[in-house]
């Protein structure tokens, strides 16, 4: 019987490692959305200043 309730508890903890996992997984991935967001965004900006330059020439 102990064994028994071991076993569960051994699966409940392997579940809960899973579930973190996952949670580690979908914060990075939220971070690398804003990360390639930033740089979209910073990237064009940068391009503008730069052709406004070049024009100025």
């Amino acid at each position: 019987m102990m064994s028994r309730v071991f076993r569960i508890m051994g699966c409940l903890r392997a579940a809960e490692h899973g579930a973190t996992a996952i949670e580690y997984a979908l914060i990075a991935g939220g971070i690398a959305v804003v990360i390639v967001a930033a740089v979209t965004l910073v990237g064009t900006e940068v391009n503008e200043a730069f052709v406004a330059v070049s024009e100025g020439f």
